[in-house]
């Protein structure tokens, strides 16, 4: 796209991969329900055990 104009209603295309500059593995999702697992049961500890 170097060197090209573009006009003020041309609409540009773009694939996720290159808008994102890359590849967007899966990692995020499994911390984010691991933590979520270790909160819940975190907090069952604390209702059964430290409550009074």
């Amino acid at each position: 796209m170097a060197g090209r104009r573009i006009m003020a209603n041309e609409e540009i295309h773009v694939d996720k991969e290159d808008a994102r500059a890359g590849s967007t593995p899966h990692v995020v999702r499994y911390i984010l329900i691991i933590s979520l697992v270790l909160v819940i049961l975190a907090f069952i500890g604390i209702t059964m055990w430290g409550g009074n």
